[in-house]
């Protein structure tokens, strides 16, 4: 599938908060990005789907997404479908070797900020070419979450991702008055080799990371609990799930056949680390076609972090 001129979609936003404390985005996109309608969630929080009108990706499409928040603000953005990529290699007579598509995402937090960057599922058609980049700037005592799932080839219909390509790069840095410090540099990329390799991802066409860079030193004993839970939350799902900590945070990956258990161990996660904060459980956004809710059986039992040095 080509076009005759690839898209660039642009989508720019800010966040601030209003005499109530709810924080309200402003901005704009161009095509193929729309802006559907934002909800209030719990805490205050800006909950807003983008949706990619185009059906897909091609090659030589790109998409740039600039996100700023401001001081307090609380964010939450998905997207409305899991999103296509279609294949580029050996489509065209003049690029015979095929074109990538790009996506960027720049994200600039300020004080006490809080941004939950859940879009859904990124699926490669078989030959397609696709390189992402997320670049987070935000200070210590603000919070960045981030899940990604990716399936290689649309397994349902006995495809692969043949001579295909996926490229991820996700950097996070936290500012201050001192110097700068990397909190999480992940750079990735996956082809027929590291797709089928024992020392890659043995075949498996789902392959999921989930980071939390927390707003708050985290004692070991709270990491501990946090790691214990995690792992905890694998139960009665398939794959392969490991978890690690960071600095000030957490990193999990899931390599198997499903999507649907890569969310729900990311969903479970998720909610461990809004309650490590006293913050409300999270709601699954309702543009997700889950048939069945991935908190609904859980019981979580981690120590929150004092009020004293949680965000507000």
């Amino acid at each position: 599938m080509q076009r005759a001129e690839p898209w660039h979609g642009r989508c720019q936003l800010h966040f601030n908060r209003d005499a109530s404390g709810r924080s309200r985005h402003q901005g704009g996109c161009s095509a193929p990005f729309k802006l559907m309608r934002a909800e209030t969630g719990d805490n205050g929080r800006c909950e807003l789907p983008l949706l990619h009108t185009a059906g897909g990706l091609v090659g030589g499409d790109q998409l740039s997404i600039d996100l700023r928040l401001h001081s307090g603000t609380r964010s939450l953005i998905t997207s409305v479908a899991a999103q296509k990529v279609y294949g580029s290699i050996g489509r065209s007579r003049i690029q015979p070797a095929g074109s990538w598509a790009h996506q960027e995402v720049r994200a600039r937090l300020s004080d006490r900020c809080d941004l939950e960057w859940v879009p859904q599922e990124l699926v490669l058609y078989a030959d397609a070419l696709y390189e992402q980049r997320v670049n987070v700037i935000l200070p210590e005592n603000a919070s960045f979450f981030s899940t990604e799932i990716v399936r290689l080839g649309r397994t349902a219909a006995g495809e692969q991702l043949n001579r295909g390509r996926w490229r991820s790069e996700l950097t996070i840095e936290r500012s201050g008055p001192s110097q700068p410090r990397w909190e999480f540099v992940d750079r990735l990329e996956v082809g027929s080799d590291s797709l089928h390799s024992l020392h890659g991802l043995n075949s498996a066409p789902v392959f999921g990371t989930l980071v939390w860079a927390a707003p708050m030193a985290i004692n070991p004993q709270q990491q501990d609990d946090l790691l214990q839970q995690a792992r905890a939350a694998r139960s009665g799902l398939k794959g392969a799930m490991r978890c690690g900590s960071l600095d000030q945070g957490l990193v999990a990956r899931y390599v198997g056949h499903s999507s649907r258990d890569a969310r729900f161990w990311f969903s479970r996660i998720w909610a461990q680390t809004r309650l490590l904060r006293s913050l409300c459980r999270p709601s699954i956004p309702r543009v997700w076609p889950l048939q069945e809710d991935p908190l609904s059986t859980q019981t979580f039992t981690t120590n929150p972090i004092p009020a004293a040095t949680a965000t507000h």
